[in-house]
């Protein structure tokens, strides 16, 4: 019943290997849904439990800083010990999470379920990769990796339809206890499907190396956090640990005779290219998702579900742009298909400074659909790319480097868009409401966010429904006379301040979509003249034309991108 014989000792490939992988892609689509579902519960989630803007972003990033920080040294234990046994304990974890995360009535408990899901998935992450590159053979590896990578597209798209699905007759919860079949379903896969694999010759872990990459990792997503917020004392403290500790982590692993990460594998062109592709391409992604969301929740007035719906056309991109990448690598080279995919990113992101207050659901088709296309073109050679970087043995460490791009690439994205976004919509606000007798403690509530904005021109026009009534009640005409008045007044000043919020945030999406197009669009250019040439080939992908570094020899176990590995091991 369950699949025992290890991936390292079958003489053939695999039998049942599309069969693992939906197992794999199952277990990365709930990892990553975990983040994308929560734009639309919360809403629901702060109303029930209470919460504080400071809360809402812990109980997000509560979830983010374990993720990232501890991908690196967990995947190389899962490559030395047992990459299914990872991806077992993680999924444990995760669901532990979720079921804890369904049942605490606090900010608190919420928080530290969210970071018990964020250690599982810290495991997972890497674990799916790995287990992909170990079980495929060279000849189908890079078809497998783009459905994995179109399945980790689609699943930032699926999260808040489901989640919308959920919250349609269900309360917030149900967006945690959604996680409990699929796992359960995803660890009897993983012991009946997935055959168990770890590296053949794995040298001893650098346990200092993994301890002073959590360290800096951590304290960089934290600083990203912190620093929209300003810079206090926690954000200023974190840049310190986070640079301190990521001078210490490089001098170690230059200098260790077995690192955790080869610092060495960033002079291949390939390799670094990829990397600083990721980080650029998801920095535009999750930036843009995380206003795109607000716009269609808040502004155009979709509900949870109506929300979902409409980012569907975004998965269907992915979809068919991974399907592009299958035909076009294999012809064009990995660099033509890295960069067609970051330049469609530009594309949305320049469609998007088109957005004002006028524009409808249908302003917004074109560019979800070309972001959609560039993220299935343009993640899955890129993972491929960084993948082929790394010998067998350390699979599960080259996963985690492509994954922790990722995830820094999220982080920044949303630091650096959410911080300008927030910056412009509220200066826009302060600019729009000029002249009106609106109070000051009422706009600085207004300036916080989009829903606080409509939050006070709903008080606004709770008020004026008010006078309305008593207007209704009065017996003295002329009182009734002047409470109608004055509830005519407070009503016009809540459409003026709700149609101020509108216009404040669309313009603030288009300023933010700007600054979005620079970024990817000088990154990609960048990028281009990185990556080594497109040598074609006939067979699964684009060859590399990087040379090896000097003291680290090719690892046999490649046909396409040259692998690195220390040749002291």
């Amino acid at each position: 019943m369950f699949m025992n014989e290890p991936v390292e000792r079958m003489d053939r490939p695999y039998a049942r290997r599309w069969w693992a992988l939906l197992v794999l892609c199952l277990s990365l689509l709930m990892i990553v849904m975990a983040n994308t579902a929560l734009t639309v519960a919360a809403p629901s989630m702060t109303q029930d439990l209470g919460l504080t803007s400071t809360d809402l972003q812990w109980v997000i990033d509560g979830y983010t800083i374990p993720y990232a920080a501890l991908m690196l040294l967990f995947a190389a234990i899962g490559d030395k010990y047992s990459r299914r046994g990872a991806l077992v304990l993680g999924l444990v974890l995760f669901g532990g999470g979720a079921i804890g995360g369904s049942l605490v009535g606090s900010a608190a408990g919420v928080i530290a379920a969210r970071a018990v899901m964020g250690v599982g998935a810290a495991l997972i992450m890497p674990a799916t990769l790995s287990l992909l590159a170990a079980t495929f053979p060279r000849a189908e590896r890079t078809k497998a990796i783009t459905l994995w990578a179109g399945t980790a597209g689609f699943a930032i798209a699926a999260g808040p339809l489901i989640a919308g699905m959920l919250l349609e007759s269900s309360s917030w919860q149900s967006t945690f206890l959604i996680n409990v079949p699929v796992i359960a379903l995803a660890i009897v896969g993983a012991f009946v499907l997935v055959p168990p694999s770890k590296a053949t010759h794995a040298p001893r872990i650098d346990y200092v190396g993994g301890l002073l990459s959590v360290v800096w990792i951590a304290a960089l997503v934290f600083t990203l956090i912190e620093a929209p917020h300003g810079w206090d004392a926690e954000a200023v403290t974190g840049t310190v640990i986070g640079l301190v500790g990521l001078v210490a982590f490089a001098l170690w692993e230059l200098h260790h005779p077995h690192p955790l990460l080869d610092l060495r594998r960033f002079s291949n062109r390939a390799f670094t290219g990829a990397n600083i592709a990721v980080v650029l391409f998801l920095l535009a992604v999750f930036g843009a998702f995380y206003y795109l969301t607000q716009h269609l929740q808040f502004v155009l007035r979709y509900d949870a579900l109506e929300t979902g719906i409409r980012m569907l056309p975004l998965a269907g991109a992915v979809f068919a742009g991974s399907a592009l990448t299958g035909y076009l690598t294999p012809r064009f080279g990995r660099k033509a298909t890295i960069v067609a995919g970051m330049v469609g990113g530009t594309a949305a992101l320049a469609l998007l400074t088109q957005v004002d207050k006028s524009s409808s659901y249908g302003d917004f088709v074109a560019p979800l659909l070309a972001l959609g296309l560039g993220i299935g073109l343009a993640l899955s050679p890129c993972t491929d790319a960084i993948m082929g970087a790394f010998p067998e043995e350390e699979l599960g460490v080259g996963s985690a480097v492509n994954d922790t791009s990722q995830e820094l690439g999220g982080a920044i994205g949303i630091a650096i868009l959410g911080s300008l976004l927030s910056t412009s919509y509220s200066s826009g606000l302060a600019d729009a409401t000029a002249g009106s007798e609106l109070p000051a403690d009422a706009l600085s509530r207004a300036q916080d966010s989009v829903a606080a904005g409509y939050g006070v021109a709903q008080g606004i026009g709770d008020q004026a429904q008010q006078l309305a009534e008593q207007a209704a009640r009065a017996t003295d005409p002329q009182q009734a006379a002047q409470l109608k008045e004055q509830a005519g007044q407070l009503s016009g000043g809540a459409q003026q301040m709700a149609d101020a919020v509108s216009s404040s945030f669309a313009d603030a999406v288009a300023h933010t979509s700007l600054v979005g197009a620079a970024i990817l669009g000088v990154g990609a250019v960048c990028v281009a003249f990185l990556l080594p040439g497109n040598g074609r080939t006939a067979g699964t992908g684009a060859e590399s034309e990087s040379k090896p570094v000097e003291g680290i020899r090719p690892s046999v176990a490649s046909d396409k991108e040259p692998e690195f590995t220390d040749s002291n091991q």
